[in-house]
């Protein structure tokens, strides 16, 4: 005989409701700030603007029906593929730096005497308190020519600088995202690092273990989820690069409007007037976030469960 449910008591019930209550404003924003948007994006992306007379030259237009088209169009534009190719390499020297940067600080602030931990941690973290925009003219005014007294100083050296050149511009912004980053990377791991028991540190010293021995067999195991947790932020944020290139547009020539993907969707939108091709380079920036995103946490998590012991 099938079991009856059990019902619930006054208690739970109320627990249940209030638990509801604090889920409810979640979940509406969530739909209004995140599922709309995506919805609304890739409603758009699948019209096109049509207009009427002779050339397509009347007065009237309308929105019709446009497939994928719109996606063909995208994945056809040298500019917008190149910017993807771009951000990739760009991602895949500057991330691990900047992981790199952020690991060796947390490790060394762990370590260091807590007498000047608190300045040195608020040190590393204040350049993730300056905007994009900001950070980006401030570091512009080192990069250009003629103003930049690391420019002079290198041309006083004998070296030949160019920070904004085509081949260094990519490599000037990586210096501006990491100087951004790093500390806020270095913050989550730190988090991580206390949460390690002090018990596992004190083991590890009656057993002879030194600081290096500590850090590399105990810390950086044991700190893996806030490593992948950061490289996964890091990867988003590579492949939505905007705010550095825009800046820095105006003062190189090697930057154009297709540098970044997300840099080639805002001027299809806002300086072609083309919001539908925009909307679909959007959704495809979405989409190779997400299969990144993804497939790093996979490959992570497949190479975890191979290292476990048997």
């Amino acid at each position: 005989m099938r079991a009856r449910p059990r019902r619930l008591t006054r208690t739970e019930a109320r627990g249940a409701r209030a638990a509801s209550g604090f889920l409810l404003p979640f979940l509406a924003l969530f739909l209004l700030c995140f599922v709309a948007p995506i919805g609304y994006a890739l409603y758009e992306s699948l019209l096109k603007v049509e207009r009427t007379g002779p050339l397509g030259l009347g007065g009237d237009t309308q929105q019709v029906w446009a497939g994928l088209s719109n996606y063909a169009h995208a994945l056809q534009d040298d500019r917008f593929t190149a910017g993807f190719g771009r951000v990739l390499l760009f991602g895949a020297v500057q991330i691990p730096v900047m992981i790199a940067f952020a690991t060796g600080l947390a490790l060394l602030l762990e370590a260091a005497s807590a007498r000047w931990v608190g300045f040195f941690r608020t040190a590393f973290f204040l350049p993730y308190g300056v905007p994009g925009v900001i950070a980006s003219i401030l570091w512009g005014f080192l990069y250009v020519p003629g103003i930049s007294p690391l420019v002079e100083t290198a041309h006083a050296a004998g070296w030949d600088v160019d920070f904004l050149g085509r081949g260094t511009v990519l490599w000037s912004i990586a210096n501006i995202v990491t100087w951004q980053f790093t500390g806020y990377n270095m913050l989550v791991l730190i988090a991580q690092l206390k949460a390690v028991p002090g018990e596992l540190y004190e083991a590890a010293r009656i057993d002879g273990a030194g600081a290096w021995q500590v850090a590399r067999h105990i810390k950086l195991p044991l700190i893996r989820p806030a490593l992948v947790l950061t490289t996964v932020f890091s990867l988003i944020g590579t492949l939505q690069l905007f705010a550095e290139p825009k800046v820095l547009k105006p003062l190189s020539n090697s930057i154009d409007s297709g540098y970044t993907p997300n840099l080639a969707a805002y001027n299809e939108a806002f300086t072609s007037n083309n919001q539908h091709i925009a909307a679909a380079e959007a959704v495809l920036l979405a989409l190779v976030a997400c299969v990144l995103s993804f497939g790093f946490l996979r490959l992570v998590g497949q190479r975890g469960k191979d290292g476990e012991p048997g």
